[in-house]
């Protein structure tokens, strides 16, 4: 596959446009802003930093490259799915990644149709195994597929404080080089590597799930 091709498909995947869902979710960010741990652009790109580093966002790049490589092995793909879904501690998390990567997969049979993974898949799952039956570079793809996670994650901010875009457009700049270097350690990572420490981010999501004002499912 072309550099181009590759370019094209993971933008058409990871856009706002692919029917994922993806606008309906804050990731726990409207219970952290509503909780006051997030208040500016500078505790934002903070959170944002550290979910990427050490919390779902690695993990989620790390099941992403493990799916990639197993692709063309259904019972182990499977086992990564079954594994991905047990790493969604909560009951709005486990909703986001399993109906983003029921959606994903659904939209993505105009490339390709994986019938080894579940209806509803964990959305990194879902995402690795079709960039690697279709030979999409892993790197490309775990740096589009982080991008994309934090973009969602600064538009649900523009919606919840006065962030403003410029401010957002910032904030996804100065996290270029960060998603870079998560990226390619991921991609050289193993399931061995999975794990978070981002208790406070946990403790948002659930926290979530009784917030009594909400405009997001997570």
């Amino acid at each position: 596959m072309t550099d181009l091709q590759t370019l094209i498909r993971l933008q058409t995947w990871l856009s706002p446009a692919f029917p994922t869902g993806a606008f309906s979710y804050s990731h726990g960010l409207e219970a952290a802003i509503a909780s006051g741990w997030v208040q500016d652009k500078e505790t934002l790109a903070e959170w944002l930093e550290t979910l990427l580093r050490s919390g779902p966002g690695w993990n989620d790049a790390v099941l992403l490259a493990e799916s990639w490589r197993l692709c063309k092995k259904p019972e182990e793909l499977a086992s990564v799915a079954e594994l991905s879904e047990a790493l969604n501690f909560s009951a709005e998390r486990h909703l986001e990644t399993t109906a983003q990567g029921g959606a994903f997969l659904q939209a993505a049979k105009a490339w390709v149709s994986i019938p080894s993974l579940p209806e509803n898949c964990p959305l990194p799952v879902a995402v690795g195994a079709v960039a690697g039956v279709l030979e999409t570079d892993l790197e490309q793809t775990l740096t589009a597929y982080l991008h994309a996670y934090v973009s969602n994650q600064v538009q649900a901010a523009l919606r919840l404080m006065k962030l403003g875009q410029q401010g957002g457009l910032e904030l996804l700049a100065d996290l270029e080089n960060i998603i870079i270097e998560t990226a390619k350690r991921a991609a050289i990572r193993s399931l061995d590597d999975l794990g978070s420490n981002t208790f406070i981010a946990d403790i948002a999501v659930m926290q979530h799930e009784t917030l009594q004002s909400r405009i997001f499912r997570s």
